[in-house]
Order: C-alpha cells, then structure tokens, then sequence
C-alpha cells in the first residue's frame, strides 16, 4: 500500500539517531525511496555520519538553512543525483537558548529573526529552490507544535514562528497547487528529540501530554513517519494545506 519505490526526495534536518527527520528517512528508505538526508552543521556531524552504516543507500550531506550557499549546494547536488524530485521532508527548527527560556515578551530582536529564519522561513526558501526539480503531485512536508494555536508554557517565542510556518503551509499550498503539488505540516505531540531538550521543564509536558491525550500510550519519531509516509505517498494525493497532529490525540482536549 506505502510503496514508494521510484519516488525520490530530500529531508532536511538530521540532529541525530533519535531525530525525527532520522525516523522519516529511515523508514521512506525502507519502502523503497531515494533519499538525500541534510544536517545542519559539523557538530550534527559527529552523530549523523555514523548512521551510513545504518542507512547505505542514503546520501547525507551538510546543508545550513541559513546560507544560501548551501542550500543551492544541497539543489544542485540532488539534481545531480535525482534529476527530479518526489518530496521534500523540511525538519528543522532553532531559537537561542535565551531566547527560547526568556519568555516572549523578553525575546530579543535578533533571537526572533534568527528562529524565525532558521523555523520557518528556511522551508519556503526550500520550497521555492526545489520547485523547478518537482515531479507531477510531490509533497512538501514541514514540523509543527501545537503551540501554534494554543499558548503552550514555556513555547514562548516558536508558538509565533510555527503560528507563521503553518500559515506559510497554507499560501504555498495555494500557489503550488496548480502545478498539484501538496504542502501539509505534521504536527507532532511532546518526544524527547535533541530540539525539545531546550525547552523548560520539558519532562512536565511530556507527562501532561501522555496523561491528558485520549490515546494513553508513549509517543515515537516511528509515529510521526508514519504519517510523513502517507503524506508522501499517492494516498494522499487530494490532502495539501492542512495540518496534521500526531499526538495521541492530546490536541482534542482541554
């Protein structure tokens, strides 16, 4: 049902083993998908390259989204590669610290614009660089939180960022789909991933979101590909603007 054999694409945004663009990658790969996997930086690169032996038929590369260099670098070397391109797996998301701990109204001008770049405005660069090298009806899928919507404790400044990456999902979805293709956000619930490991008390709303959500049971990168998957395939040929939460359901409570 989920093969993807003959489908190729990029996800960008490895940290890790644990990382929820690992899981996407790994499991696209498993059915079947062409991937080249980005990280962000040398320091990513120190756990990232180990898991070629993991994933051999996986290209990784560095790519920073804040540079314009090497994000043409990562659109070049996957038309090398591919020719052309089935999907696009955006994961990738940073505040500085003190930023992201200070509370919103304390955030600073530059902490705000460089999350704000690398969050959310890093996937409609992406988009736009890789239109040219989309097949017929691809898929272009970005990160979410449900502290888009809701005033999430200690969010603070991302709550904004992804408030304005899901709208960005909506109007690239407008102007992509003529040529029919798909832009949607996953929407995630808590998982211990190195990005949530910035956020304060974090372990009191992994324990809240696992107590309140309907579904009672822990929650995995493995879930949120899952998803991606099915976005990716041709199941999904008829979903684009929409947001979709992988949360055991917690964001249907109060």
């Amino acid at each position: 049902m989920f093969e993807l054999k003959g489908k190729k694409g990029l996800v960008v945004g490895i940290a890790n083993q644990h990382s929820i663009a690992f899981a996407c990658t790994q499991l696209l790969s498993s059915m079947g998908a062409s991937v080249i996997a980005s990280y962000a930086n040398e320091k990513a690169s120190n756990f990232v390259t180990p898991l070629q032996a993991i994933l051999p038929d996986v290209t990784f590369t560095q790519c920073d989204v804040c540079c314009d260099k090497q994000l043409i670098n990562l659109i070049e070397l996957t038309q090398a590669k591919f020719g052309q391109i089935d999907f696009v797996i955006h994961s990738v998301a940073f505040a500085p610290l003190e930023d992201l701990r200070g509370g919103l109204l304390n955030s600073s001008r530059e902490g705000l614009k460089l999350a704000m770049d690398v969050s959310c405005w890093s996937f409609v660069r992406l988009g736009r660089m890789a239109e040219p090298l989309l097949n017929p009806s691809s898929s272009l899928i970005t990160m979410s939180y449900l502290g888009s919507e809701r005033a999430v404790q200690n969010y603070n400044l991302m709550g904004p960022i992804k408030a304005a990456l899901e709208s960005s999902v909506r109007y690239m979805a407008l102007e992509l789909g003529e040529q029919g293709h798909r832009v949607n956000a996953v929407s995630p619930g808590p998982i211990k991933t190195r990005a949530a490991s910035g956020l304060k008390d974090f372990d009191t709303l992994l324990e809240r979101s696992t107590k309140k959500a309907p579904l009672k049971r822990d929650l995995s990168t493995r879930d949120v590909a899952g998803a991606v998957l099915y976005l990716v395939s041709d199941l999904s040929l008829a979903i684009t603007g929409n947001t979709l939460y992988v949360d055991n359901g917690y964001h249907v409570v109060d």
